[in-house]
């Protein structure tokens, strides 16, 4: 069985256990854009300790079961803007719990949404499922490969370090250059570069994920340009 099959059957298992606590999966709707459900952990922390000790073995962190600010404004960009998406082929990037590709789903884009982590690319499969959208969830490592057509690139709260930047960036200007739109969610974790992206929206988003911050966070959608 590959990594994403057996990530999807933890997953769908998890949302069929019965019980709650702290350990346990929940299918919420997004606090900033509450026409997308998603199956989130309560403490992901405890959830991903939980399922390691079940694993016997590491697992990469459980970013798609929280609800990153990022992803939020630039789905609820999407949505007010439909536009943007409707009609097009999407590739949502280090899609995690697949939030903006569903938004984009919704307004009737051809979605791909794409992660490196097996959980979330199983995580991407049910919450497209019930959110009732097709989405095709991919995993392959794809920053240092040429772009695959496409006409809108979407990518929530990518710039979350240092290293990170470093290999998202050249990526996004490649698409860019190679003609299609490309929007992303920055919510000023440091790592955004002084020039070469431009402010097309500013939103304030309730802060869901593991934080010691405020509970509203100022998050900007980005074009290269």
């Amino acid at each position: 069985m590959s990594r994403v099959a057996t990530a999807l059957v933890d997953l769908e298992q998890e949302i069929d256990a019965p019980g709650a606590g702290l350990d346990r999966l929940c299918l919420v709707p997004t606090p900033f854009v509450p026409e997308v459900r998603l199956h989130v952990a309560e403490d992901p922390i405890v959830w991903w300790a939980r399922m390691e000790a079940r694993a016997g073995r590491a697992l990469p962190p459980p970013y798609w079961a929280s609800v990153w600010a990022g992803g939020q404004a630039l789905a609820r960009h999407l949505l007010d803007h439909p536009e943007l998406a409707a009609g097009r082929r999407v590739l949502d990037l280090a899609a995690g719990s697949g939030l903006v590709g569903i938004a984009a789903a919704l307004t009737g884009a051809a979605v791909v949404a794409n992660d490196v982590d097996p959980y979330a690319v199983a995580a991407v499969t049910v919450n497209a499922r019930v959110n009732r959208v097709a989405v095709r969830a991919t995993g392959q490592d794809l920053l240092d490969t040429a772009p695959s057509p496409v006409d809108l690139l979407v990518a929530g709260d990518v710039l979350y370090d240092a290293g990170m930047a470093a290999r998202v960036l050249p990526f996004l200007h490649r698409a860019a250059t190679a003609g299609a739109e490309v929007l992303v969610g920055d919510p000023g974790r440091g790592h955004r570069p002084p020039d070469g992206l431009v402010v097309v929206a500013d939103y304030l988003v309730p802060v869901t994920e593991p934080s010691v911050g405020p509970p509203l966070r100022r998050v900007q959608v980005l074009r290269p340009g």
